[in-house]
């Protein structure tokens, strides 16, 4: 696993092989961040890493100068492993080890520009769902915020009211969600 950007550029990190993940692939995180980075301005933006593995996605945001990361996993070993990173590259990333349904269901009262999803491709469509109903109730965006949801090319979401489009590469898509109410 590598940086792609930012201050860490090009610095490959090599997690703990019995790590329970399945990090986003080079190819699909720079097409995510180049989409991103039409958008925010990364310094101005709090994000949500959830399923947050070995904190791949939370590096990259961190290595382009967001400093507001909160990075969510059940498994201890990948939240010791982003507490790890987080500390030698000094980026501040605030690790919440808990059931991110739970995290979901609990947090109300903060809000992000970017919520970041990466479930295990073996869920099930209700499950994917479920992030979508959790993030929307209890209104955990910001204004002009946007959810996405890393999943495989077979699992089908395209049937959200909150669904603004999906961009496909290789095996993976991410499906990004939006408030139309909030962004028109």
């Amino acid at each position: 696993m590598r940086i792609i950007s930012g201050k860490f550029k090009s610095k490959r990190l090599q997690a703990p092989k019995k790590l329970p993940v399945r990090p986003t692939t080079d190819i699909a995180k720079e097409a995510l961040f180049n989409i991103l980075n039409n958008l925010y301005y990364f310094h101005e933006i709090a994000v949500l890493d959830l399923f947050s593995g070995t904190g791949n996605i939370s590096y990259e945001f961190g290595s382009r100068g967001t400093e507001k990361i909160t990075s969510v996993d059940e498994n201890f070993g990948c939240i010791k492993y982003i507490n790890q990173i987080s500390d030698e590259l000094e980026l501040g990333i605030t690790t919440i080890k808990s059931d991110v349904f739970k995290y979901l269901e609990k947090n109300s009262n903060t809000k992000f520009d970017v919520i970041f999803a990466d479930p295990p491709y073996g869920f099930e469509e209700v499950q994917f769902e479920k992030i979508v109903e959790l993030v929307f109730k209890n209104q955990l965006l910001d204004e002009g915020g946007v959810l996405i949801i890393e999943h495989s090319k077979h699992t089908k979401i395209e049937n959200h009211e909150f669904l603004s489009y999906q961009k496909k590469y290789g095996g993976s898509v991410f499906s990004f969600f939006e408030n139309s109410e909030i962004s028109s």
